[in-house]
């Protein structure tokens, strides 16, 4: 079986706990749970080394694609390994990130990966961990900035390389897949989610996004990012956030 949900920003237990997901209980190793992004792999604090290891004691397999709000200088320095046909970051024995790029047969069924998206809280900047602004602007809630490396990373948007691989693994595979998987959502669907309000622009990745979708043939597109739990019917696709939802 395979099972998809949203951003859990490291709550990992308060989502997949078996009072809120008792079909976890039912499940093995050979089962999945995909989380959209945003899963939350930050400071190696030991709180979240607890629960990475509760995650990975759960009876399932959790995999995930990288959003904007995660550790990029952490995740990459984790092994690079070959996975049911794609290149996963094999964080725990079985909590696997799903690269980017990447076409996965997972019990049968073809998955395009693709992670990543813009932060949008960052009005304010990115500044450096010596910037002084820092200690002025924390815990002014008019304030939004990151810090690079500390809150942020370039990596949340994909280099040309992971682009263009994603194109090659999709050619290979005829442009016809099952399922695709992301953080964000392509630009059209962004745009008109967005409704002229401008909270959300369009960007490099979208714009990628949106030339997959016109590009290959697919059941169903999953995306978390937007916080969302909306069924767009027309669009063959879903956002989805705290919902967990059985794909296979």
């Amino acid at each position: 079986m395979i099972y998809i949900t949203g951003d859990t920003h490291g709550n990992w237990k308060s989502r997949l706990h078996h009072d809120v997901f008792p079909e976890g209980d039912t499940l093995s190793k050979n089962d999945y749970v995909i989380i959209c992004g945003d899963f939350g792999l930050w400071h190696d604090t030991e709180d979240e080394r607890f629960a990475l290891n509760w995650l990975n004691a759960q009876p399932f397999s959790t995999l995930f694609v990288c959003g904007n709000h995660e550790n990029y200088d952490r995740l990459y320095q984790y092994p690079v390994e070959e996975w049911h046909g794609g290149k996963i970051h094999k964080i725990c024995d079985s909590v696997f990130h799903l690269m980017r790029g990447q076409v996965f047969d997972i019990n049968g069924k073809k998955f395009f990966t693709f992670g990543g998206a813009s932060s949008h809280d960052v009005s304010d900047g990115i500044l450096e961990k010596d910037d002084p602004r820092i200690y002025e602007w924390i815990g002014l809630f008019d304030k939004m900035f990151r810090i690079n490396h500390k809150s942020w990373w370039k990596e949340e948007l994909p280099s040309e390389e992971e682009m263009e691989e994603g194109i090659k693994n999709l050619k290979s595979h005829d442009q016809k897949v099952d399922y695709i998987v992301t953080h964000c959502p392509y630009t059209s669907l962004l745009k008109k989610m967005d409704g002229g309000a401008h909270l959300y622009e369009p960007d490099y990745l979208t714009d990628y996004l949106q030339k997959i979708r016109e590009s290959v043939k697919y059941k169903k597109w999953f995306f978390g990012h937007m916080h969302i739990n909306e069924d767009f019917k027309e669009e063959n696709a879903i956002g989805i956030y705290e919902q967990i939802i059985r794909i296979v």
